[in-house]
């Protein structure tokens, strides 16, 4: 075990990996031997700066063995290629996937790092040809990378998100494939536009993921959850919050312990209880 967000005001939370997988997820691991409920997400569902994230009350409110395979900085890309990882969701009684944003991917206009699937490695020669004027040795984060396209060309944006959107779909569909029984999707949607300032293209979680693309998915997951919530900066729940202090910025971004009830009390209508 180590610890994850160092720093001062930093929340002891402790990472475990599971069945041989390099991606770290939230601990304390839990055992695999009896049947168990697996949630496959991103930093949501591992709960960054939340003392108690959903995982964690729906294992209390159910009594089953509940498996936080929440990854703070990975994506679909990240899971595709931990063989070890997906072994495990797919072997739960019941499996939830939190749907991922769709930025978060390598595609024939950029490469992002196979497990910290945030970071922006490098551009391809077609995004570099797309926008020639673009120094993209300014960009370490997809998000900013994609952020500052949208602004400076839009037309070429256009054409990256439309790549991004379809091989987010492959993707997808190739994960689901690994699961002998259908899967629950989460889609966890929320708005990080701060206050007084217009919306960005992806402002909106997660990113770049359409109504048309989960319903597209639909046919291949047990149910699908949908839940629109407000970041912890909108619900003023900073201060319930634990994080470091150069850390305030990504908390406010992120949703806090209300919304991570409202998702609990949510897939109750899903996970049932032990008798």
């Amino acid at each position: 075990m180590s610890f994850e967000f160092p720093g001062a005001m930093s929340p002891e939370v402790t990472y475990c990996q599971y069945g041989g997988s390099r991606l770290k997820c939230r601990g304390p691991a839990r055992g695999l031997d009896a049947p168990y409920v697996a949630i496959l997400g991103g930093v949501e569902t591992f709960g960054r700066f939340v003392q108690t994230p959903f995982v964690e009350q729906l294992e209390r409110d159910t009594g089953r063995i509940c498996v936080n395979l929440g990854t703070a900085n990975a994506g679909v890309d990240a899971w595709l290629g931990d063989a070890a990882l997906v072994r495990v969701a797919a072997a739960a009684e019941m499996a939830l996937i939190q749907l991922p944003g769709a930025q978060m991917l390598s595609n024939p206009f950029y490469r992002v790092h196979p497990r910290r699937n945030d970071r922006f490695l490098e551009p391809l020669p077609a995004l570099r040809a797309l926008c020639p004027g673009v120094d993209f040795t300014e960009f370490t984060f997809v998000n900013h990378m994609l952020t500052a396209l949208a602004a400076t060309s839009p037309e070429g944006f256009a054409e990256v998100r439309a790549a991004l959107q379809s091989a987010w779909t492959a993707r997808m569909e190739e994960l689901l494939g690994h699961f002998p029984r259908p899967p629950v999707l989460l889609w966890l949607r929320y708005d990080t536009t701060p206050v007084n300032r217009a919306p960005s293209p992806l402002s909106q979680h997660p990113a770049l993921v359409g109504a048309e693309m989960v319903e597209g998915l639909r046919p291949r997951a047990a149910h699908v959850v949908a839940l629109d919530l407000a970041t912890a900066s909108a619900a003023h729940e900073l201060k319930r919050m634990r994080f470091g202090a150069m850390q305030a910025p990504a908390a406010a971004q992120t949703i806090g312990p209300s919304a991570h009830r409202q998702v609990a009390q949510a897939l109750l209508g899903v996970v049932p209880a032990l008798e």
